[in-house]
């Protein structure tokens, strides 16, 4: 599905000595074919041209996919907030999106009222889902970015806003962008330690494909990059209680994908560690602290042990963004609260008893101890070498088109 280059040099974007010293057995280009990125339009979860805004709606999946329209703020705060659209990157591109819909329809005669309703908007976005970074980390940019053509006089109200929307609306090519570089690097990593000719058993947990994401994935991207070699036997996939994301949505891109997969109880992994002999642990990311503890999906962290029980390397696939250096440790970060009804409930259906009582976090934190590298679209990083992408994330940041 997806083409491999093997050459002297490496194919992704520019990195640190660090990350090229790792790539340098393997080189992959996941370069979709033309009849397979028409045959993929349908897993795209976001749908954006000229200003209008369409996102899937992942509760209804897999037995319907429909779109619903999203009009402005209110639309993307709430498909956010219910879950109908998931995924730390999907969230900050449906967030900011949605602004820019809502921005690009309004008259501003004066700079100052852009700004005000850029900075109180995008703020309230934030509270959707806040164990998610990166929505606060494009907000955060965005705003110096807002408050830097309001200090510009050389810039009118008209192009104030006409700037702000293509800033936005570049997001999507960069997070389609960084999701292949994710998918090269930590499908390097992996083949580069094993055997030579040796199949690949991949585990992964939740969704972070297409579906949560701009297209692509992070995680899901290294087990596409991994297909595309041929070096694939299988990826194994937790079912992830209670929103059922991984039977309901990774499940759904596997297959359509005809990536040969297996779903797996969530409570079945510690066995399928000990008899399936496991080649890796690759899992996504919400928020990763400055220490490099990650919080993710509900159940990572216990996957994280088991692999660490059985020598499995354990891998976290992330864009920059979803490292935040204002966090020092796990222990410091939001860990969002469902409600009890997702557990009791399958569609308006009771299936715990009445009167029962819930503890139901979205998150988890597993600590940096248990992670064998963090993928990012600068090449693999443990995670006592985090501090050294500082300033990567700076550049990061100070690189980002139009802004």
């Amino acid at each position: 599905m997806y083409v491999l280059n093997v050459s002297d040099e490496p194919t992704g974007p520019p990195d640190t000595a660090h990350a090229a010293a790792n790539s340098h057995a393997v080189v992959l280009s996941c370069q979709t074919t033309e009849r397979t990125a028409a045959a993929t339009m349908t897993l795209q979860a976001i749908r954006y041209q000229n200003g209008t805004l369409e996102v899937l709606d992942q509760l209804l999946l897999p037995k319907e996919s429909k779109y619903i329209p999203i009009l402005g703020v209110e639309d993307g705060w709430k498909v956010i907030n219910k879950m109908q659209v998931r995924g730390a990157p999907a969230i900050a591109i449906v967030g900011c999106l949605s602004l820019a819909v809502e921005i690009s329809k309004e008259e501003f005669e004066k700079k100052k009222a852009l700004r005000r309703e850029v900075e109180g908007k995008l703020n309230y976005l934030i509270s959707a889902r806040p164990t998610a970074v990166n929505m606060k980390q494009a907000a955060d940019h965005l705003i110096s970015y807002i408050n830097s053509l309001d200090n510009d006089e050389s810039v009118s109200a008209q192009e104030m806003q006409a700037r702000f929307v293509a800033a936005i609306e570049a997001m999507l090519e960069k997070d389609i962008s960084d999701n292949r570089s994710i998918g090269e690097y930590g499908a390097k990593a992996i083949l580069n330690s094993i055997t030579d000719g040796e199949q690949v058993r991949i585990l992964t947990h939740c969704n972070t494909g297409s579906l949560a994401t701009a297209y692509f994935g992070t995680a899901l991207g290294v087990v596409r990059c991994l297909h595309s070699t041929s070096r694939l036997e299988k990826c194994y996939f937790t079912e992830t209680r209670p929103y059922n994301q991984g039977a309901r949505l990774t499940a759904y891109e596997l297959v359509h994908d005809k990536i040969p997969s297996t779903l797996v109880c969530d409570s079945t992994v510690a066995y399928l560690m000990k008899t399936a002999q496991i080649s890796a642990v690759v899992v996504g990311a919400d928020r990763v602290a400055a220490n490099g503890d990650t919080a993710n999906k509900i159940g990572t962290y216990q996957i994280a042990v088991v692999a660490k029980h059985h020598d499995v390397p354990f891998y976290v696939a992330a864009p920059l963004t979803s490292i935040d250096f204002n966090v020092n440790t796990g222990d410091n970060i939001i860990i969002e609260e469902r409600p009890q009804v997702e557990m009791t409930h399958i569609n308006n259906i009771r299936i715990a008893s009445p009167g029962v009582t819930c503890w139901n976090p979205a998150f988890d934190v597993t600590p940096a101890r248990l992670i064998t590298g963090i993928i990012t679209e600068k090449g693999v990083f443990q995670p006592s070498e985090l501090s050294t992408l500082q300033s990567l994330i700076q550049d990061h940041k100070n690189s980002l088109p139009q802004l």
